[in-house]
């Protein structure tokens, strides 16, 4: 670590130790790492050289989500769990521009994204905020003043979980941890995931690499799971699946100035949104 980094890391901040959100934002490009996420990009970077791309793919995900929510889906709120250091095309920006008034709140369990968050946010209180929350516990996130003052959930509301569930493990029950935000929502929410994936049989190659980075990421940030694809449909039981379904991310309704293009990542990396019905149970 450099007298550099430790100069400009904000107060509190451990450095030392590799940040899932730092990781990500050196992989968009950002400026907001440390020599310790460097280090796990680069491992990780070995496996997967298009990682990169991989990441700029799910950005763009996001931004094709959100603005079909907002502009065509009529949802004019939005709760982003998992949400990571702001970049460019950050989801109110995208909600904002599409319906504007619309609400978001982000929330993360990483303290440099409240610090960062917060200083990106602070000339729009009224309509968007930022919540350090672990969607490990869905009630204290449901029930958080800051998440209550922007969110009405009598109102249907955009649930997003982008690249958040796989750092979940098995043993924390993610499928159910989702199920029960979902639970508390209006019918007429949406659930949008973004989620590491292991295609198994159909791509071997790509599942023995998937394989490999799962341990580099559990090796050094204790985290990360590329689950099957029948594991994360399971996230979206009991609602109803928006065409195309569950795909790599470039083939979520492609727009003609998407950049992203993924190599070997292209079948490791999914996504998929899913409407609430408006009767019956979830």
């Amino acid at each position: 670590m450099t007298d550099h980094e430790r100069e400009r890391a904000p107060g509190g901040i451990d450095i030392t130790k590799p940040s899932i959100s730092r990781v990500y934002d050196f992989m968009l490009g950002g400026k907001d790492n440390y020599e310790a996420d460097r280090r796990v990009a680069e491992l990780a970077l070995g496996i997967a050289p298009d990682a990169p791309e991989a990441a700029h793919a799910n950005r763009e995900f996001l931004g094709r989500v959100v603005r079909f929510l907002a502009a065509e889906a009529g949802i004019r709120q939005f709760l982003d769990i998992g949400s990571g250091l702001p970049t460019q095309g950050n989801v109110h920006e995208i909600a904002q521009s599409a319906a504007p008034g619309s609400r978001v709140v982000y929330v993360d369990n990483d303290p440099i994204v409240l610090v960062h968050g917060r200083a990106l946010l602070a000339v729009d209180d009224d309509a968007t905020t930022v919540v350090k929350a672990d969607l490990r516990d869905p009630d204290v996130i449901i029930g958080d003043p800051e998440v209550r003052r922007l969110i009405d959930f009598d109102r249907p509301v955009g649930l997003l979980m982008f690249a958040i569930l796989h750092h979940l493990a098995d043993a924390e029950h993610p499928a159910e941890l989702a199920r029960r935000m979902v639970d508390r929502l209006a019918p007429g929410s949406y659930l949008a995931v973004s989620h590491f994936h292991n295609p198994g049989l159909a791509h071997p190659e790509v599942s023995r690499q998937a394989f490999a980075a799962e341990r580099i990421f559990n090796e050094t940030l204790g985290t990360g799971r590329w689950r099957t694809r029948e594991e994360i449909l399971a996230y979206f039981d009991g609602l109803e699946m928006l065409e195309p379904g569950l795909v790599p991310l470039p083939e979520w309704r492609p727009v003609s100035d998407d950049q992203a293009e993924p190599g070997i990542t292209y079948h490791t990396f999914v996504g998929g949104v899913a409407r609430k019905p408006q009767t019956g149970p979830v």
